[in-house]
């Protein structure tokens, strides 16, 4: 990549972003562990655009994510603030008070059983309060779990997953975490319920300056930042509010796929070029959807699976907008991954009729574009095409049915036993004609609130002439996605 990655910096914004974003950081986590006898492409995803080389006060290397997050008080359950590579106990503030001191101590909450097994296979905490961690291969990420040395890892399960940092497996620069002690993550009382009351802490110098300091931190060392992916609870303080493990799962995989475009080694695809592609004439939102995994059966060639699967959309919305048939798509970006390049066209014998156009292409790109381009003709589309698979490996949840392979294709004999590793995927970001209804559907909902009955927002400032500013902006912009409303038009 000519004069370096292009840097992105992510920030995550509440409880449930941070469930997806444990999940997504320990994918990009996993495929930096690939073992070195590994039967995998080499690679095509530039880990540098979200990760941050470092050194500890010990001199060290560290690879942390170039992350932000903020979250409530209670949310961190064993991990500290300040993380794990980077303590030393030697350089505790020295206290000047001579008189006599008091301490609270708050009780510790006792590590998950997983993140005990992935210490055990990761490195120790000496006792001088350094972390000692055991060899990195090619410099970045732990070792890769082996089953001759380390024992088969825990798998933790909804149950025992209280919050997001009981399943993080990467470790984080201390300036990562951001916690607003001032509201509770749990309980009835101290709750941040409304988005004027997350607005308010923002215009506290404490957590201003705290919040400035870190982006100043991780911006100030980038070349060639090319932007924010923000991660952001919906329907609380942040701006939803339960802890689904498997929900998130999902959608950090979706993640995984879908910024594909911007975090490639070879010809990467800006940031600002996604948005421009999928926003125009007004338009500000997009819908995600994904298969996962991508419904490939080995002796299938990837022509043979998206004839298949029709006319129907090839993918399922991961948006709350209802059901996408009916409705008219303006512009797309897709990926799809993992699938070995020997099924990407035809493997038809020579002078055999061919089934669709799709099976007459010499390359998988040619293959998707033309598929895309028969499902949406008038469509604005762009497509990439990996090698590379999504990594699902413990914490990830066990979802996917014995039917499938250690690489998630679907067996074409009884099932193996094996634990599915990696998957193929299919993901999209949208720009349709959905969003006009959804969003209007949103303004109807906030039309019918009275905030009046809601304490919160009330002592946040919201008033009613703020609320009616942003029906009317939020009215103007589902109408950019009515059906007419297309440069192709």
């Amino acid at each position: 990549m000519a004069g370096g990655p292009r840097e992105v910096l992510t920030l995550q914004l509440g409880h449930f972003a941070g469930f997806v974003g444990a999940h997504w950081w320990n994918q990009q986590d996993a495929a930096l562990c690939r073992p070195t006898d590994a039967k995998e492409p080499p690679g095509e995803l530039c880990p540098d655009v979200l990760y941050r080389t470092g050194r500890t006060l010990h001199g060290q290397e560290t690879y942390t994510p170039r992350l932000i997050l903020m979250d409530l008080k209670g949310s961190l359950s064993s991990l500290k603030q300040e993380g794990g590579l980077y303590k030393d106990k030697q350089l505790d503030a020295a206290i000047a008070w001579q008189g006599k001191l008091t301490t609270h101590k708050e009780e510790i909450y006792p590590k998950n059983p997983y993140l005990q097994d992935l210490l055990s296979a990761e490195g120790v905490l000496n006792s001088d309060g350094i972390w000692r961690v055991k060899s990195i291969p090619n410099g970045k990420g732990p070792p890769p779990f082996t089953t001759t040395t380390t024992p088969k890892p825990v798998i933790p399960t909804e149950g025992s997953i209280r919050v997001w940092s009981d399943f993080l497996r990467v470790h984080l620069h201390p300036r990562s975490i951001c916690m607003i002690q001032k509201y509770n993550h749990d309980g009835e009382a101290g709750r941040l319920e409304a988005f004027g009351q997350g607005e308010s802490i923002l215009k506290e110098p404490k957590y201003l300056e705290e919040l400035e300091d870190r982006l100043h931190f991780y911006v100030e060392e980038c070349n060639y930042l090319q932007g924010f992916q923000i991660l952001c609870d919906l329907h609380n303080g942040f701006s939803g509010a339960a802890l689904p493990f498997h929900c998130g799962a999902i959608l950090a995989t979706a993640l995984d796929t879908v910024t594909v475009p911007y975090r490639l080694c070879s010809s990467p695809v800006s940031m600002v070029h996604l948005a421009d592609m999928l926003n125009f004439s007004g338009k500000k939102v997009v819908t995600a959807g994904a298969t996962i995994p991508f419904p490939l059966v080995p002796s299938q060639s990837l022509p043979d699976t998206l004839m298949q699967l029709g006319e129907a959309t090839p993918w399922t919305p991961l948006s709350a907008c209802g059901d996408p048939s009916g409705t008219c798509c303006f512009a797309q970006s897709v990926v799809l991954r993992g699938l070995d390049r020997a099924c990407h066209t035809s493997q038809l014998t020579p002078g055999t009729p061919l089934p669709s156009p799709l099976h007459a292409c010499t390359t998988g790109e040619e293959v998707l574009a033309q598929y895309l381009q028969q499902q949406q003709p008038r469509v604005r589309s762009s497509s990439h095409l990996l090698l590379t698979p999504c990594k699902v490996v413990p914490p990830y949840p066990y979802l996917f049915s014995s039917s499938l392979s250690q690489q998630g294709l679907v067996l074409d004999g009884p099932p193996t036993g094996a634990a599915v590793e990696s998957i193929p995927v299919l993901g999209a970001l949208c720009s349709s004609s959905s969003l006009n209804r959804a969003l209007g559907d949103l303004a109807k909902d906030l039309a019918r609130l009275d905030l009046r009955r809601w304490a919160s927002f009330m002592d946040a400032g919201v008033e009613q002439d703020d609320l009616e500013e942003t029906l009317q902006e939020l009215r103007s912009l589902a109408q950019c996605y009515q059906s007419g409303n297309s440069l192709m038009d």
